[in-house]
């Protein structure tokens, strides 16, 4: 965010404001300075173009169908059915049936949702609970070094771990999922938000603003928010293409979602001791699995190249 610029000829440093251009527009006798342009359009192209594209198709399939899973699903995802026992695919069972006689494409869909819904509410709470805690430790020495001890505690650990010990003390279920992608989000959004603080107040528009007494939630609020969203943007969507991968390996290990309620970790573990009986068994949830993470890591990748741009 570059610092308004006055007419004149008085000459100063590349950079640097004077006091008349951080006064009221109408004490310095001019027009109010523009804001700087939007970047919406390289956003936009980002997404549109290339492996943005891609990615958001790939969403977008999974996407609606988690959403319309109820009307798409031929079989209640709990029904168990007489007489399909390790059916293969086939027309009225598309990914054939599991040991316990249950529509596998129907617990697949239905699983698709869970997922959804349980990154849906993990990774944004991660996010702002994170970003909160980055900021609030770059206001004071104390508060920044006791924020980033903890973050390294949390750090020390692999997601897969840290669900393994939570699960201990609160009990496997949909809530320890969220918990864990919350509590591995934290300190990611955290220290990305306090390089943004550190980063931005030593630039020589905001040295300015102080000098002539801006506070510190004045400076965050105009010039070190504006300049975190766009890297935000981009964590976020890696953050949900990890938390496909969390939620799906603690559901595999069996300390996610609990049964009979369908998640894609869980078919996928149901499906190993059957594979020579029914392949599909795994094919389904592993391909949508793939194309979460996939989807969002290309997605990722398109909102980096456009906020280098």
């Amino acid at each position: 965010m570059s610092a308004p610029r006055t007419g004149g000829t008085a000459t100063r440093a590349p950079g640097v404001a004077s006091v008349l251009e951080i006064e009221d527009p109408a004490i310095a006798g001019r027009a109010p300075a523009q804001p700087d342009p939007p970047r919406r359009r390289p956003v936009l192209r980002a997404l549109t173009h290339g492996q943005g594209l891609v990615g958001v198709v790939l969403l977008a399939v999974v996407l609606l169908a988690g959403l319309l899973a109820p009307w798409l699903a031929p079989f209640d995802p709990t029904a168990q059915i007489p007489g399909a026992n390790l059916s293969g695919p086939g027309a009225e069972h598309w990914f054939g049936t599991d040991q316990v006689n249950r529509d596998v494409y129907s617990r697949v869909l239905h699983g698709i949702r869970i997922n959804l819904e349980i990154i849906a509410i993990a990774v944004p709470i991660g996010a702002v609970v994170g970003s909160l805690a980055g900021l609030l430790s770059s206001l004071h020495p104390v508060a920044d070094v006791i924020a980033q001890r903890v973050f390294d505690v949390v750090l020390a650990f692999p997601a897969l771990i840290l669900a393994i010990a939570l699960a201990a003390i609160v009990g496997p279920g949909a809530s320890t999922v969220i918990l864990v992608i919350v509590a591995a989000e934290i300190p990611i959004f955290g220290r990305m938000v306090r390089g943004q603080v550190l980063a931005v107040r030593e630039l020589p528009y905001v040295e300015s603003a102080q000098v002539i007494g801006a506070g510190p939630w004045w400076v965050l609020r105009t010039h070190v928010l504006p300049n975190a969203l766009e890297p935000l943007g981009v964590q976020v969507a890696l953050s949900m293409s990890v938390a496909v991968f969390v939620e799906s390996a603690m559901s595999f290990v069996g300390i996610g979602v609990r049964p009979p309620e369908p998640s894609l970790g869980s078919i996928i573990a149901d499906a190993v001791p059957n594979l020579d009986a029914n392949p599909a068994f795994a094919i389904g949830p592993l391909v949508v699995v793939a194309a979460l993470v996939l989807g969002f890591l290309l997605v990722a990748q398109a909102l980096g190249r456009a906020r280098r741009s």
